[in-house]
């Protein structure tokens, strides 16, 4: 009968780091992911600050059309046009 993948040395591994990590890195997991709720905060208080700062300082930037640009014909409409 086969165990499904489990016999794989490489599967066997993974479980094998998941078991430790769970019961053997006691406190680790927490402050892992402590640590990684402080980087997205401080990811988003980035993001406030950016549109912040664009909104007291700069306008936004527009492009501006110019109707009296002549108009660039592709090869298909050249083509078709002959």
């Amino acid at each position: 009968m086969g165990l499904g993948g489990l016999g794989n040395p490489i599967v066997l591994l993974i479980l094998l780091a998941i078991v430790l990590l769970i019961f053997g890195g006691r406190g680790r997991i927490p402050n892992l992911m402590g640590d990684m709720a402080k980087g997205i905060n401080a990811f988003r208080s980035g993001l406030k600050d950016d549109k912040k700062d664009d909104a007291e300082g700069e306008t936004a930037k527009t492009i501006d059309h110019d109707e009296s640009a002549e108009t660039v014909k592709t090869e298909t409409e050249s083509k078709e046009n002959a």
